[in-house]
Protein backbone atom coordinates (compact mmCIF):
# COMPACT_ATOMS: atom_id res chain seq x y z
CA UNK A 1 0.00 0.00 0.00
CA UNK A 2 1.19 3.33 -1.11
CA UNK A 3 0.94 6.86 0.68
CA UNK A 4 1.68 10.03 -1.21
CA UNK A 5 2.02 13.28 1.17
CA UNK A 6 2.59 16.49 -0.50
CA UNK A 7 3.89 19.50 0.68
CA UNK A 8 5.84 17.78 2.98
CA UNK A 9 8.75 19.12 4.96
CA UNK A 10 11.83 17.44 5.62
CA UNK A 11 11.42 16.43 9.08
CA UNK A 12 8.00 15.24 8.45
CA UNK A 13 9.76 12.79 6.63
CA UNK A 14 11.44 11.30 9.19
CA UNK A 15 9.12 11.45 11.77
CA UNK A 16 6.89 9.94 9.56
CA UNK A 17 9.68 7.02 8.83
CA UNK A 18 10.30 6.76 12.71
CA UNK A 19 6.45 5.98 12.78
CA UNK A 20 7.36 2.83 10.84
CA UNK A 21 6.29 3.86 7.68
CA UNK A 22 8.91 2.25 5.23
CA UNK A 23 10.27 4.73 2.13
CA UNK A 24 9.71 2.40 -0.25
CA UNK A 25 5.97 2.86 0.83
CA UNK A 26 5.84 6.45 0.50
CA UNK A 27 6.22 9.13 -1.84
CA UNK A 28 7.47 12.79 -0.28
CA UNK A 29 6.70 15.24 -2.52
CA UNK A 30 7.57 19.18 -0.73
CA UNK A 31 5.71 20.89 -3.63
CA UNK A 32 1.49 21.16 -3.81
CA UNK A 33 0.26 18.52 -5.70
CA UNK A 34 0.27 19.59 -9.74
CA UNK A 35 -0.21 17.76 -13.14
CA UNK A 36 3.60 16.73 -13.03
CA UNK A 37 3.23 14.50 -10.55
CA UNK A 38 0.15 12.82 -11.95
CA UNK A 39 1.93 10.33 -13.45
CA UNK A 40 3.21 9.27 -9.95
CA UNK A 41 -0.34 8.88 -8.29
CA UNK A 42 -1.25 5.63 -10.38
CA UNK A 43 -0.86 3.07 -7.53
CA UNK A 44 -1.47 5.72 -4.47
CA UNK A 45 -4.23 4.42 -1.78
CA UNK A 46 -3.31 7.02 0.71
CA UNK A 47 -3.02 10.93 -0.23
CA UNK A 48 -1.58 12.83 2.27
CA UNK A 49 -2.49 16.71 0.98
CA UNK A 50 -2.02 20.11 2.61
CA UNK A 51 -4.05 23.02 1.49
CA UNK A 52 -2.30 24.25 -1.59
CA UNK A 53 -3.27 20.48 -3.51
CA UNK A 54 -6.13 21.10 -4.93
CA UNK A 55 -8.01 17.07 -5.10
CA UNK A 56 -10.44 17.39 -7.67
CA UNK A 57 -11.81 14.88 -9.89
CA UNK A 58 -9.04 15.10 -12.59
CA UNK A 59 -6.70 13.95 -9.56
CA UNK A 60 -9.01 11.59 -8.70
CA UNK A 61 -8.60 9.90 -12.17
CA UNK A 62 -5.35 10.12 -11.72
CA UNK A 63 -5.10 7.86 -8.46
CA UNK A 64 -7.77 5.02 -9.48
CA UNK A 65 -6.55 2.81 -6.31
CA UNK A 66 -6.99 5.98 -3.64
CA UNK A 67 -9.09 4.95 -0.59
CA UNK A 68 -7.97 7.87 2.03
CA UNK A 69 -7.50 11.42 1.77
CA UNK A 70 -6.38 12.16 4.73
CA UNK A 71 -5.72 16.62 4.66
CA UNK A 72 -3.05 17.93 6.97
CA UNK A 73 -5.40 20.75 7.64
CA UNK A 74 -8.90 21.37 9.76
CA UNK A 75 -10.12 23.00 6.33
CA UNK A 76 -11.21 20.67 3.60
CA UNK A 77 -12.45 22.97 0.72
CA UNK A 78 -9.28 22.10 -1.02
CA UNK A 79 -10.90 18.54 -1.75
CA UNK A 80 -14.08 17.37 -3.71
CA UNK A 81 -15.81 16.21 -1.22
CA UNK A 82 -18.44 14.65 -3.88
CA UNK A 83 -16.18 13.22 -5.89
CA UNK A 84 -14.82 11.46 -3.14
CA UNK A 85 -18.19 9.92 -2.10
CA UNK A 86 -18.89 8.94 -5.37
CA UNK A 87 -16.19 6.82 -5.62
CA UNK A 88 -16.43 5.59 -2.09
CA UNK A 89 -13.22 7.42 -0.46
CA UNK A 90 -13.35 8.12 2.79
CA UNK A 91 -11.77 11.80 3.41
CA UNK A 92 -10.00 12.93 6.89
CA UNK A 93 -8.95 15.99 8.54
CA UNK A 94 -6.95 17.18 11.42
CA UNK A 95 -10.49 18.84 13.31
CA UNK A 96 -8.42 20.42 16.19
CA UNK A 97 -4.30 20.49 16.63
CA UNK A 98 -3.57 24.25 17.52
CA UNK A 99 -6.87 26.40 19.32
CA UNK A 100 -4.05 28.02 21.14
CA UNK A 101 -1.64 28.44 18.05
CA UNK A 102 -4.01 30.33 15.32
CA UNK A 103 -5.61 32.23 18.49
CA UNK A 104 -2.29 33.81 19.71
CA UNK A 105 -1.57 34.62 15.93
CA UNK A 106 -4.82 36.21 15.63
CA UNK A 107 -4.16 38.47 18.40
CA UNK A 108 -0.14 39.05 17.71
CA UNK A 109 -1.66 41.13 14.54
CA UNK A 110 -4.43 43.12 16.23
CA UNK A 111 -1.36 43.86 18.57
CA UNK A 112 0.69 45.43 15.93
CA UNK A 113 -2.24 47.05 14.39
CA UNK A 114 -3.45 48.53 17.19
CA UNK A 115 -0.21 49.99 18.35
CA UNK A 116 1.21 50.41 14.92
CA UNK A 117 4.39 48.11 15.24
CA UNK A 118 4.72 47.21 11.52
CA UNK A 119 4.89 50.54 11.10
CA UNK A 120 7.42 52.18 13.82
CA UNK A 121 9.65 48.79 12.67
CA UNK A 122 9.52 49.67 8.68
CA UNK A 123 10.78 53.59 10.04
CA UNK A 124 13.18 52.30 12.21
CA UNK A 125 15.13 50.12 9.73
CA UNK A 126 15.40 53.50 7.55
CA UNK A 127 16.79 55.25 11.09
CA UNK A 128 13.36 57.82 11.18
CA UNK A 129 12.35 57.67 14.81
CA UNK A 130 9.62 60.36 13.77
CA UNK A 131 6.25 59.30 16.01
CA UNK A 132 4.24 61.00 13.79
CA UNK A 133 1.32 58.71 12.85
CA UNK A 134 2.08 56.07 15.07
CA UNK A 135 -0.31 56.77 17.95
CA UNK A 136 -2.00 53.47 18.82
CA UNK A 137 -5.30 52.55 20.89
CA UNK A 138 -5.91 50.64 23.94
CA UNK A 139 -7.52 47.07 23.79
CA UNK A 140 -9.04 47.62 27.05
CA UNK A 141 -13.08 48.59 27.02
CA UNK A 142 -13.30 47.94 23.17
CA UNK A 143 -15.86 45.32 21.43
CA UNK A 144 -13.98 42.02 20.00
CA UNK A 145 -16.51 40.57 17.49
CA UNK A 146 -15.97 36.99 17.22
CA UNK A 147 -17.20 35.33 14.23
CA UNK A 148 -17.18 31.64 15.21
CA UNK A 149 -17.44 30.12 18.06
CA UNK A 150 -15.53 26.68 17.84
CA UNK A 151 -12.31 25.74 19.57
CA UNK A 152 -10.15 28.49 17.98
CA UNK A 153 -12.48 31.24 18.37
CA UNK A 154 -13.76 30.46 22.13
CA UNK A 155 -9.61 30.69 22.68
CA UNK A 156 -9.42 33.95 20.85
CA UNK A 157 -12.04 35.34 23.84
CA UNK A 158 -10.04 33.85 26.43
CA UNK A 159 -7.42 35.28 25.42
CA UNK A 160 -9.45 38.60 25.35
CA UNK A 161 -10.34 38.40 28.99
CA UNK A 162 -6.73 38.88 29.57
CA UNK A 163 -6.62 42.39 27.94
CA UNK A 164 -10.38 43.33 29.79
CA UNK A 165 -12.23 43.28 26.33
CA UNK A 166 -15.84 43.71 26.02
CA UNK A 167 -16.23 39.94 23.72
CA UNK A 168 -19.62 39.16 21.47
CA UNK A 169 -19.60 35.44 19.32
CA UNK A 170 -21.73 34.79 16.39
CA UNK A 171 -22.11 31.37 15.92
CA UNK A 172 -25.36 29.24 14.78
CA UNK A 173 -24.61 26.74 17.59
CA UNK A 174 -24.36 28.27 21.08
CA UNK A 175 -23.14 26.82 24.50
CA UNK A 176 -24.99 28.61 27.22
CA UNK A 177 -22.16 27.20 29.77
CA UNK A 178 -19.37 28.21 28.00
CA UNK A 179 -20.91 31.96 27.54
CA UNK A 180 -21.02 32.32 31.36
CA UNK A 181 -17.45 30.53 32.34
CA UNK A 182 -15.26 32.32 29.39
CA UNK A 183 -17.66 35.70 29.84
CA UNK A 184 -18.55 36.82 26.43
CA UNK A 185 -21.98 37.16 25.10
CA UNK A 186 -23.80 35.68 21.86
CA UNK A 187 -25.33 38.07 19.47
CA UNK A 188 -26.40 38.13 15.91
CA UNK A 189 -24.13 38.32 12.77
CA UNK A 190 -25.29 41.94 12.15
CA UNK A 191 -25.21 43.08 15.63
CA UNK A 192 -21.69 42.17 16.24
CA UNK A 193 -20.81 43.87 12.95
CA UNK A 194 -22.58 47.10 14.27
CA UNK A 195 -20.98 47.22 17.59
CA UNK A 196 -17.55 45.77 17.27
CA UNK A 197 -13.98 47.66 16.96
CA UNK A 198 -12.91 44.65 15.93
CA UNK A 199 -13.65 41.72 14.01
CA UNK A 200 -12.26 38.52 13.88
CA UNK A 201 -13.26 35.62 11.50
CA UNK A 202 -13.28 32.10 12.77
CA UNK A 203 -15.05 29.83 10.23
CA UNK A 204 -14.44 27.30 7.79
CA UNK A 205 -14.90 28.25 4.06
CA UNK A 206 -18.26 26.62 2.51
CA UNK A 207 -20.19 28.26 0.18
CA UNK A 208 -22.88 29.60 2.92
CA UNK A 209 -19.47 31.66 4.27
CA UNK A 210 -17.87 32.70 0.71
CA UNK A 211 -17.40 36.39 0.68
CA UNK A 212 -19.22 36.41 4.14
CA UNK A 213 -16.88 39.93 4.83
CA UNK A 214 -18.53 41.78 1.40
CA UNK A 215 -19.43 45.28 0.66
CA UNK A 216 -22.97 45.18 2.43
CA UNK A 217 -21.37 43.31 5.22
CA UNK A 218 -18.42 45.88 5.63
CA UNK A 219 -20.96 48.99 5.54
CA UNK A 220 -22.74 47.25 8.99
CA UNK A 221 -19.27 47.59 10.56
CA UNK A 222 -18.17 50.81 12.68
CA UNK A 223 -16.00 53.65 11.52
CA UNK A 224 -12.61 52.77 11.92
CA UNK A 225 -12.62 49.23 13.24
CA UNK A 226 -10.32 46.62 12.54
CA UNK A 227 -10.43 43.47 10.62
CA UNK A 228 -8.57 40.11 11.37
CA UNK A 229 -8.92 37.27 9.16
CA UNK A 230 -6.66 33.69 10.33
CA UNK A 231 -9.25 31.26 8.90
CA UNK A 232 -10.01 31.29 5.23
CA UNK A 233 -8.98 33.99 2.67
CA UNK A 234 -12.56 33.43 0.78
CA UNK A 235 -14.46 34.64 3.60
CA UNK A 236 -13.25 38.17 2.19
CA UNK A 237 -13.83 39.75 -0.63
CA UNK A 238 -10.72 41.01 -1.32
CA UNK A 239 -12.04 44.55 -3.55
CA UNK A 240 -15.18 45.48 -0.96
CA UNK A 241 -12.07 45.14 1.59
CA UNK A 242 -9.77 47.40 -0.37
CA UNK A 243 -12.67 49.48 -1.49
CA UNK A 244 -13.09 50.07 2.37
CA UNK A 245 -9.91 50.87 3.84
CA UNK A 246 -9.52 53.47 1.20
CA UNK A 247 -12.18 55.54 2.11
CA UNK A 248 -10.87 55.12 5.43
CA UNK A 249 -14.08 53.30 6.81
CA UNK A 250 -12.42 50.49 8.29
CA UNK A 251 -8.59 51.66 9.87
CA UNK A 252 -6.96 48.35 9.28
CA UNK A 253 -6.96 44.65 8.35
CA UNK A 254 -4.76 41.70 9.79
CA UNK A 255 -4.48 38.92 7.46
CA UNK A 256 -2.62 35.54 7.53
CA UNK A 257 -4.97 34.18 4.92
CA UNK A 258 -6.01 36.14 1.00
CA UNK A 259 -8.62 35.34 -1.14
CA UNK A 260 -6.67 33.33 -4.31
CA UNK A 261 -3.57 33.31 -2.44
CA UNK A 262 -2.37 30.31 -4.57
CA UNK A 263 -2.19 32.61 -7.43
CA UNK A 264 0.80 34.35 -5.43
CA UNK A 265 2.42 30.68 -4.80
CA UNK A 266 2.09 30.15 -8.15
CA UNK A 267 3.37 33.78 -9.12
CA UNK A 268 6.18 33.52 -6.80
CA UNK A 269 7.09 29.79 -7.90
CA UNK A 270 7.15 30.90 -11.86
CA UNK A 271 5.28 27.55 -12.97
CA UNK A 272 5.15 28.91 -16.51
CA UNK A 273 1.72 28.83 -16.97
CA UNK A 274 -0.23 31.90 -18.58
CA UNK A 275 -2.80 33.62 -15.97
CA UNK A 276 -5.93 34.45 -17.49
CA UNK A 277 -7.09 38.24 -16.99
CA UNK A 278 -9.74 37.36 -14.72
CA UNK A 279 -6.91 35.60 -12.63
CA UNK A 280 -4.38 38.84 -13.35
CA UNK A 281 -7.01 41.23 -12.02
CA UNK A 282 -7.12 39.23 -8.72
CA UNK A 283 -3.88 39.11 -8.58
CA UNK A 284 -3.57 42.77 -8.75
CA UNK A 285 -5.68 43.33 -6.07
CA UNK A 286 -4.50 41.67 -3.93
CA UNK A 287 -1.19 43.00 -4.38
CA UNK A 288 -2.43 46.34 -4.12
CA UNK A 289 -3.92 45.52 -0.65
CA UNK A 290 -1.02 43.88 0.75
CA UNK A 291 1.27 46.94 -0.26
CA UNK A 292 -0.99 49.60 2.14
CA UNK A 293 0.34 50.52 5.73
CA UNK A 294 -2.93 49.75 7.06
CA UNK A 295 -2.39 46.08 6.14
CA UNK A 296 -0.54 43.52 7.78
CA UNK A 297 0.19 40.72 5.99
CA UNK A 298 1.31 37.20 7.05
CA UNK A 299 1.81 33.63 4.16
CA UNK A 300 -0.67 31.74 5.81
CA UNK A 301 1.03 31.00 8.97
CA UNK A 302 -1.38 31.27 11.82
CA UNK A 303 -0.76 27.34 12.28
CA UNK A 304 2.87 27.57 12.39
CA UNK A 305 4.52 26.20 15.20
CA UNK A 306 6.84 23.73 16.24
CA UNK A 307 4.03 21.98 18.55
CA UNK A 308 1.36 22.51 16.37
CA UNK A 309 3.07 20.99 12.99
CA UNK A 310 3.54 17.88 15.47
CA UNK A 311 0.27 17.68 16.62
CA UNK A 312 -0.55 17.98 12.78
CA UNK A 313 1.61 14.89 11.83
CA UNK A 314 0.18 12.62 14.52
CA UNK A 315 -3.48 12.89 13.53
CA UNK A 316 -3.04 12.12 10.35
CA UNK A 317 -1.04 9.23 11.38
CA UNK A 318 -3.49 8.20 14.12
CA UNK A 319 -6.16 8.48 10.82
CA UNK A 320 -4.20 6.35 8.56
CA UNK A 321 -3.69 3.97 11.00
CA UNK A 322 -7.02 3.62 12.46
CA UNK A 323 -8.56 3.38 8.83
CA UNK A 324 -6.20 0.58 8.53
CA UNK A 325 -7.60 -0.70 11.37
CA UNK A 326 -10.93 -0.53 10.01
CA UNK A 327 -12.53 1.93 12.27
CA UNK A 328 -11.47 5.45 10.59
CA UNK A 329 -11.60 8.62 12.98
CA UNK A 330 -11.81 12.40 11.65
CA UNK A 331 -14.00 11.63 9.11
CA UNK A 332 -15.34 14.58 7.45
CA UNK A 333 -18.90 14.15 6.37
CA UNK A 334 -19.84 14.49 2.48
Amino acid sequence: MKTAFFEIEPWEEDYILKHGFKKEDCLFVHEPLTPKFYSKLNDVTVLSPFIYSRITREVLDQAPKVKLITTRSTGFDHIDLRTADERGILVCNVPTYGENTVAEHAFGLLLALSRNIHRAYVRSLNHNYDIHGLKGIDLEDKTLGIIGGGRIGLHMARIAQGFRMKILVFDNRRDLFLEKLIGFKYTTFDDLLIQSDIVSLHVPLMPTTRHLINRESIKKMKTGAILINTARGGLVDTEALLDSLDREHLSGAGLDVLDHEELLKEEDQLLGRKFTSEELHKLEVTQRLMKREDVIFTPHIAFYSEEALRRIIDTTLLNIDEWKEGHPVNRVKT
